[in-house]
């Protein structure tokens, strides 16, 4: 069996990338198993990371591309982009650590282009940090959906078999609600079937999060159910996706946390993000559906609070590798979605 190439951007360096990284890739042999894993990022930094975990500075080695991998368990292999970051103090922010996060994100995308790797698997940047370093991105998502060149994706939750997608995220509430359009609707809908299919379950109910309190009450608290998500959901109906909505989130989302919806598409950021972390914490992991390589991040920020101590848990980039791994053989069914929905 031929394993997905699975590329691991280090983040930035003062958070907790480098330890995390390092306490994956050293402390659990079975993900060599399901995936040929690399870093691409700054070896001194991982090293100090082996430092600050305990672990070997010794296992990291440099590569000079991705095809040099030997998914040595006892080894850390990384692919240098920039310069030594090792002397960035821990748990600051520092533009030149926001530089070399958001570099290393530029690269993996271009192996990505070139067919050199199958997937991405992104440790937690700072946005205040990248900021500084002179790249103004809201974030993971929007960078690699530029340098892919791809306009219609979305950002995914995920905990389990449970799969919470967005029809938007960074910006504004009163913007959110106006980019809830029809076409968008029914763009993050064909994406949600699409991963279904390339699960195995074409027939998976999909749940779509009304915009107002209680959807709107047959537009009692306003019209945007109505005409900006029922058009599309209906469209989708007829067309043989087995999608329901809009529904009241405050009821949906319940739901799902019990197992009623494997797949739920909330309309704004904080509709997603806030009660799947009420629920799930840092169990759960973030999905870019829209790309042609897989890409799944940990669910949590960069704890400057507690970098370079040495007790940041690994569990969620563990777990973003393994999902990695397990939806790459399948992701082309997504891809090929997608690419319709991006062809004028």
């Amino acid at each position: 069996m031929t394993l997905p190439v699975l590329a691991i951007t280090l983040g930035d360096v003062a958070g907790i990338g480098p330890e995390i990284t390092a306490k994956t890739l050293l402390n659990h042999p079975e993900l060599r198993q399901i995936a040929k894993l690399f870093v691409i990022g700054d070896a001194a930094a991982l090293r100090r990371g082996c430092r600050f975990a305990g672990l070997d500075p010794a296992s990291v080695r440099t590569i000079a591309r991705a095809a040099d991998v030997t998914n040595d368990p006892a080894a850390i292999e990384v692919l240098q982009v920039g310069d030594a970051l090792d002397d960035v103090p821990p748990g600051d922010i520092a533009a030149r650590a926001g530089d070399g996060a958001y570099r290393y994100v530029v690269e993996a995308c271009r192996l990505g282009r070139a067919g050199e790797i199958d997937g991405i698997v992104t440790a937690p940047l700072n946005k205040a940090a990248m900021h500084a370093g002179g790249h103004h991105w809201p974030g993971h998502t929007e960078i690699l959906a530029h340098e892919f060149g791809v306009k219609n994706y979305s950002m995914i939750l995920s905990a389990g078999d449970f799969y919470l997608f967005h029809l938007t995220t960074h910006q504004s509430l009163h913007s959110a609600i106006d980019a809830c359009t029809p076409a968008r609707t029914r763009t993050v809908i064909n994406l949600a079937h699409a991963l279904a299919c390339a699960l195995g379950r074409p027939e998976s109910k999909i749940g779509v999060c009304g915009i107002n309190p209680h959807a709107g009450e047959n537009r009692l608290f306003g019209d945007e159910d109505a005409d900006q998500l029922a058009p599309a959901i209906h469209a989708a109906q007829a067309d043989g996706i087995n999608v329901h909505g809009p529904l009241p989130a405050d009821a949906l989302i319940p739901q799902a946390v019990r197992g009623k919806w494997p797949m739920v598409i909330a309309c704004y950021h904080d509709q997603g993000h806030a009660p799947f972390k009420a629920v799930y914490g840092d169990d759960g992991v973030n999905i870019t559906a829209g790309l042609p390589v897989v890409r799944v991040s940990v669910d949590h920020g960069t704890a400057f609070d507690i970098a370079g101590r040495g007790i940041a848990r690994e569990g969620s980039l563990v777990l973003a590798c393994r999902r990695a791994a397990a939806l790459s053989p399948g992701w082309s069914q997504v891809w090929q979605s997608a690419q319709q929905e991006n062809t004028p």
